[in-house]
């Protein structure tokens, strides 16, 4: 890696305790613990004001931690920042651009600043260009680009200096459809050939399941489920049954579970039950509704989403 810092061994990310407390009381993160080895793929999910933001401030020495530690390729982010930030790149949720600068300036000046050998810079960046598609506009004023082009020129920028961690923070949010998936398929792409370790946050399930080797579901600054993907929806089982019911939902809820038809992993919002079947029969479900009194005005089966397991962990949506 470009970043000439002697890498220690162990975990590219360890986070132990990591606190943040703003005036007035706000804990926006409540005392987190997680690594993430080399070469992982590791996301935060969970929705804006989960405290994902918070956590990539303090992580890249943005934001001061009011409690725990945090390191990066073993360097911690309060007492050697600089370290950490050599090690390190990220791509902030705003745009971070200078309108007026070409996209190679942004290039070339970010490979000044974390100290990357000139000519080693060059050849790395004409890859980039390549790579990100920005041939056609990387001598023009960033403020022509699109925005698709400008998150592009921005995920470049940060791989200019090779680093041993990079930081993405909602990096598709704002975007169109086709030009998300673009980015997302460039992403996807990144970690061929080396062992960059990349840290996600999102509010994307296509995106988690998609990138990532682990997720940290977050919730209220605090993270309520960590695992992979496959085994985070692998206790709902193959199938879920979704049902409306006209009257108490929750009532309704506590009367299939006292039947053995629902599990604890069931759960109602609204006027809406999610009930894994877990090889139950969505047929036996109905049928003790309808038995109870109890109104039905729509039925629909489908395969459970990380969504089903937020929801589950936490009473909230992900697209909140």
């Amino acid at each position: 890696m470009a970043s000439g810092r002697t890498i220690r061994p162990g975990p590219a990310i360890e986070v132990a305790g990591l606190r943040k407390t703003y005036p007035g009381g706000v804990e926006a993160v409540r005392g987190i613990d997680f690594t993430v080895e080399p070469g992982e793929v590791f996301g935060l999910l969970g929705p804006n004001g989960a405290g994902k933001s918070t956590t990539i401030g303090m992580l890249t020495t943005t934001i001061v931690p009011t409690a725990g530690t945090a390191k990066l390729a073993g360097f911690d982010v309060v007492r050697e920042p600089i370290a950490a930030r050599q090690v390190s790149s990220v791509v902030f949720q705003e745009a971070v651009v200078d309108r007026g600068l070409s996209g190679r300036a942004h290039l070339d000046l970010h490979a000044r600043l974390w100290s990357v050998d000139a000519s080693a810079a060059r050849r790395h960046a004409a890859g980039l260009v390549d790579t990100f598609g920005l041939y056609d506009v990387i001598d023009r004023p960033v403020l022509g680009y699109s925005g698709g082009q400008r998150r592009r020129l921005e995920l470049a920028r940060a791989l200019v200096s090779q680093p041993h961690v990079l930081f993405l923070d909602e990096p598709t949010v704002g975007l169109d459809t086709r030009i998300r998936y673009e980015l997302l398929d460039l992403i996807g792409g990144l970690r061929s050939g080396n062992d960059m370790t990349t840290l996600l946050t999102t509010h994307y399930l296509d995106e988690a399941e998609r990138l990532c080797d682990r997720i940290a579901v977050v919730h209220s600054g605090a993270i309520v489920a960590l695992d992979t993907p496959s085994h985070l929806l692998s206790s709902f089982g193959d199938e879920i049954i979704e049902i409306r019911v006209a009257g108490d939902s929750q009532a309704a809820l506590s009367h299939l579970r006292s039947r053995s038809l629902a599990d604890a992993d069931a759960f109602a919002v609204g006027a809406t039950l999610t009930i894994p079947l877990h090889e139950r029969s969505g047929g036996d479900v109905l049928a003790v509704l309808a038995a109870a009194g109890l109104t039905t005005t729509s039925v629909a089966t489908r395969k459970p989403t990380l969504d089903d397991v937020y929801l589950q962990l936490t009473g909230d949506s992900l697209a909140a």
